[in-house]
């Protein structure tokens, strides 16, 4: 009786003493600027800049956020520290921009990201140049089974504030990056059948065309072919 005591007392104090494991940061909701939006400015910041607020939602189990906001012509990443769920940028008039926000803690390694949303700061300009293609399908980095047939469709996603694209010239081949124009389709088409090869690297991009004749290139995106 006294050995089964004491196993009893044992498992008690162990359980009483094992540490629930550390829980990753969730993923914030992002709230503003509005997604595919003409953002609202909190002030002018001088002749080329202005000030805009980004407002999201709190996520449990975060000590911290990173504020990524990325000028879409120039490629430019501005970041931002913080534990709060407001935060102001400097960011250039005219330009089209997307953001996403990372949530940390300090008992995990990795973060997470949420979703990245596209908006348009506004300047003086009349028409705006189209958000870059959200490429969609296949996912980027993803690996990718073709059809029976030997195909794989692609898939995207376009936006523009003065709704007036007129079209989305595909680029895809092996070679990175992509100079082979495969087809242009008219505004209506956002995806596009083709042929590949198995075990093999594929990378493809989307120019967006509007009917000012303004452009816009979407990032590389790469999969490999089963």
């Amino acid at each position: 009786m006294r050995i089964l005591a004491f196993m009893v007392l044992g498992v008690v104090l162990f359980s009483g003493c094992k540490k629930d494991s550390p829980k990753a940061p969730e993923k914030v909701d992002l709230i503003a600027p509005a997604k595919n939006s003409e953002c609202t400015p909190v002030q002018s910041d001088g002749d080329s800049s202005s000030i805009v607020r980004f407002t999201w939602g709190a996520s449990d189990f975060t000590e911290s956020y990173v504020l990524h906001v990325t000028n879409l012509t120039t490629g430019t990443v501005q970041s931002k520290n913080t534990t709060n769920t407001i935060e102001t940028l400097s960011l250039t008039k005219g330009t089209p921009f997307s953001w996403v926000v990372e949530s940390k803690n300090s008992e995990i390694t990795n973060s997470t990201s949420s979703d990245s949303w596209l908006f348009y700061n506004p300047g003086s300009q009349i028409s705006h140049v189209p958000f870059p293609a959200e490429l969609t399908f296949p996912v980027q980095g993803s690996t990718a089974f073709k059809d029976v047939n030997g195909q794989i469709e692609l898939k995207w996603s376009g936006n523009d504030l003065d709704d007036d694209i007129e079209s989305y010239g595909v680029y895809f081949s092996d070679e990175n990056p992509p100079t082979t124009l495969l087809r242009t389709t008219d505004a209506g088409v956002k995806e596009l059948t083709v042929g590949v090869t198995s075990n093999k690297v594929y990378f493809w991009k989307v120019v967006t065309t509007d009917a000012e004749g303004n452009i816009s290139t979407s990032a590389v995106s790469e999969f490999k072919t089963r």
